[in-house]
């Protein structure tokens, strides 16, 4: 299929288009979720960064630096989750041609944003009583409350560039403008993160909250950037032609992200009290599941962004009234993800003691029982892998149908219904310990997959899709890539 470089405008002739071969989704979402990956492995990068730069001050540093850190992450995350309505939302209008939707798609999602960071703010202001009333010792409370106090004033500008941008831009074929902007911005926050931290370069030395400081401006500069590049270029102005933000598309919004944000959230709880009942095995199980959890988070990059570029490409062609085309881009998406996982559970079973080497010193005596375990870990994690990455593709598929109600319970039933406690019943009343969680949270993971993938398939038939579709694909118009 033949498609032009410049976005279509409204009120332009339509006609019915075949929808694209097989070869061509794949090409297309794979150049959409490029950038989205590496926008996502940049963030880690980041995280990472910080983590080793925190740790140059002390182990009371790092634990409050890296505990106030997570919570912001976790906060934030949660909450970015009702903004992915925005990306569906853009896509189907795109798709159905009605390109005087999209500013006004924007702007609400913008004005959501600011008041998602409300809670977002006010939970980090009160991070040391709650961390206090969860039974962490006083001291360390009270340095995760000066951490996240200084991170809090980040949760706008993180939920207006993670949450808003990285699901608008995408929607609008501009996801490349994610790339180096990502890239840039893991420089620049080593760079402030030391200087803040330690004094150089003629900055004022804040220590450890020196970091959050760095983290913050990283994060508006990264926003402001993404904002510039967006309202400045010529070619995407007309996205975000200013319009009054309305209470019924803001509703519309958070009805179709709410879900979303849960599904996040009980995901994050489900590995929290995994991490937590891991401690409770000893440190040497602990720090073998931190290696293997790590591994995985790295891996997961790419289907979450694989999974994105799915909502954008299936919301897009549900929207020009071509269900066969959605159905084959989620199916394609299905496919990449899981090949992909797939590759990567085979290097996690073929090299896993070289893996762990990447962690720990393989030929210090006092490691050997840690890299044993974490190279049988890794032998689950392949399993684990490869389902979790049909789970989130999948989901990222029925959010293209704007369908996460029914996956939020499906999901919640699973990780907690299932995976949970068959990792609790295998790992203390049958002795397999940290094995025992990992198969635990394999088999979770496996039946939201499965139900995922089995949903989309029911809800993407063409049957079920035709009553609620109308109207065609303009002849210009422009396919997000």
């Amino acid at each position: 299929m033949t498609r032009p470089t410049a976005p279509a405008r409204a009120g332009q002739a339509s006609r019915a288009i075949a929808p694209p071969s097989l070869r061509r989704h794949a090409a297309d979402t794979a150049r959409l979720a490029a950038p989205l990956a590496i926008a996502q492995l940049s963030q880690m990068a980041m995280s990472v960064t910080d983590t080793v730069l925190l740790g140059s001050l002390g182990a009371g540093a790092l634990a409050a630096g890296g505990l106030g850190a997570n919570l912001f992450f976790v906060v934030v995350t949660v909450l970015q989750g009702v903004l992915t309505s925005v990306s569906v939302s853009v896509a189907q209008a795109r798709g159905a041609d009605d390109l005087h939707r999209v500013p006004h798609i924007y702007w609400t999602g913008f004005a959501l944003s600011l008041l998602l960071a409300v809670p977002a703010f006010a939970l980090l202001s009160f991070a040391a009583p709650l961390l206090v009333a969860l039974g962490e010792p006083p001291v360390l409370a009270h340095q995760v409350g000066e951490y996240a106090a200084v991170l809090r004033w980040g949760a706008p500008a993180s939920l207006i560039g993670v949450g808003l941008m990285r699901s608008f831009l995408p929607a609008i074929g501009a996801a490349k403008r994610l790339l180096w902007i990502s890239i840039i911005s893991v420089f620049f926050n080593g760079f402030l993160n030391y200087g803040l931290i330690h004094g150089a370069w003629g900055l004022p030395r804040l220590g450890f909250l020196g970091s959050a400081v760095a983290t913050a401006i990283t994060v508006w500069l990264t926003t402001l950037v993404l904002m510039a590049l967006l309202h400045l270029r010529p070619s995407h102005q007309h996205f975000v032609v200013a319009r009054r933000p309305t209470a019924p598309l803001m509703g519309e919004l958070f009805a179709i992200g709410w879900p979303v944000a849960i599904t996040y959230a009980v995901e994050s709880m489900l590995f929290l009290a995994t991490g937590l009942l891991a401690g409770l095995l000893g440190a040497m199980p602990l720090a073998a599941h931190q290696i293997a959890l790590n591994v995985a988070s790295v891996m997961f990059m790419v289907p979450l962004s694989i999974g994105q570029a799915a909502n954008v490409r299936v919301g897009y062609w549900i929207g020009a009234g071509v269900p066969r085309a959605a159905r084959h881009a989620g199916f394609v998406a299905l496919a990449l993800g899981v090949g992909f996982m797939s590759m990567s559970a085979l290097v996690m079973v073929l090299a896993p003691h070289w893996i762990v080497g990447l962690y720990l010193h393989l030929d210090d005596p006092a490691n050997a029982q840690t890299v044993a375990l974490a190279a049988s870990l890794l032998g689950v994690a392949a399993l684990f892998q490869i389902v979790d990455g049909m789970q989130t593709v999948g989901s990222g598929c029925l959010r293209g149908l704007k369908d996460t109600r029914v996956p939020m319970v499906a999901a919640t039933l699973g990780y907690w219904g299932i995976g949970f406690p068959v990792g609790y019943v295998l790992a203390f009343h049958f002795g397999m310990g940290a094995l025992g969680l990992w198969w635990g949270l394999a088999a979770g993971l496996a039946s939201v997959a499965a139900f995922m993938t089995w949903r989309f398939h029911r809800m993407s038939r063409r049957g079920s899709l035709s009553g609620s579709l109308s109207g065609s694909l303009s002849g210009s118009l422009s396919e997000p890539r």
